[in-house]
């Protein structure tokens, strides 16, 4: 409910996604931002005769990161646990010159099969037990920050648009289920059916490991994306309204799928001219995801610098420049 403190309405779908609005004035269009709220995890599959937990993912989970964490169960109450495996010194030498595989793991919640029954069934979904830390330079370090981060863009723009009477409806959809096969988006912009939408998604940030040519960088602000699943139009609005407004931006080329939102939303319907905002990432999918804050409040100016630009323009005249 935090964007009803910025003037909008809030409700939730059927399908999970929570949809805030910001309605315009009568004939204006409707201007969409969406970041998905969901995060990786596990499910229980299998309570052993010992009482531990057999799990397997949900959504693209590193398995190399798993062993030791700390995790919740959340069966008919919330079950703290341990994610163990069997110690280096029992290990034959074959053994250790292999990869450990979620199939090896076990979550170990204290108790006996017949003390864990009552409590955890199988099919119970399974996260991670992360603080958030500050670290140096303005960074942040926690679980699922992709796309949390994405949110908390969307509502630093709900924030800088607080008292700003805009033409269009303004939507901002935290979506569902994005991890599980982007399913909430595609009923996000079927119930909004929005003229143009910019989703807001993370994105892989330089690192060890990863090249000049496949990563963006930290701390220097969010990327544009541009490609076939970016409408050019909005590509260029997006970019000059950085410029206009001396936002420190980056260009995220992706040739073919986003893999995020934008790619169901831009075919929903009879087509949605679809943007993309790219947060800079490092440590995807694991428990210590760390982002820039500054990229964050940069990336939800940015939003509210576009909504501004649009707002005594026609959306199909934009869209036919």
């Amino acid at each position: 409910m935090e964007f009803a403190k910025y003037r909008c309405d809030v409700s939730a779908d059927r399908f999970g996604n929570v949809i805030a609005c910001k309605k315009g004035k009568q004939g204006g269009g409707k201007l969409m931002f969406a970041a998905h709220m969901d995060e990786i995890g596990l499910m229980v599959s299998q309570i052993d005769e010992q009482g531990f937990l057999k799990f397997s993912p949900i959504g693209g989970c590193d398995q190399r990161t798993l062993l030791s964490q700390e995790v919740i169960v959340h069966g008919r109450r919330d079950v703290f646990g341990v994610i163990g495996l069997k110690p280096p010194h029992l290990t034959s030498d074959e053994e250790q010159k292999k990869s450990v595989s979620i199939a090896d793991m076990a979550i170990d919640i204290g108790f006996s099969q017949e003390e864990a029954e009552p409590l955890v069934r199988v099919g119970d979904i399974v996260t991670v037990r992360r603080k958030t830390i500050e670290l140096r330079n303005d960074l942040l370090s926690g679980k699922s920050l992709d796309d949390k981060a994405g949110v908390a863009a969307l509502l630093e723009c709900a924030k800088n648009l607080v008292d700003y009477e805009n033409t269009h409806d303004l939507y901002f959809a935290a979506t569902a289920q994005k991890e599980a096969g982007i399913r909430g988006a595609r009923a996000a912009a079927f119930n909004v059916n929005p003229d143009i939408c910019v989703v807001v998604d993370a994105g892989f940030a330089k690192m060890p490991g990863l090249d000049a040519f496949s990563a963006i960088e930290l701390g220097k602000g969010p990327a544009i994306a541009v490609g076939p699943n970016i409408r050019y139009a909005i590509f260029e609005v997006l970019k000059e309204t950085a410029e206009k407004n001396e936002i420190m931006f980056q260009i995220d080329p992706i040739p073919g799928m986003s893999y995020t939102d934008a790619m169901f939303i831009q075919i929903a319907g009879r087509g949605v001219a679809t943007g993309l905002i790219s947060l800079p990432l490092k440590y995807m999918h694991t428990s210590v995801e760390t982002v820039s804050m500054k990229d964050v409040t940069r990336a939800g100016t940015l939003l509210s610098c576009f909504t501004r630009s649009l707002n005594s323009r026609d959306l199909e005249m934009v869209l036919c420049s």
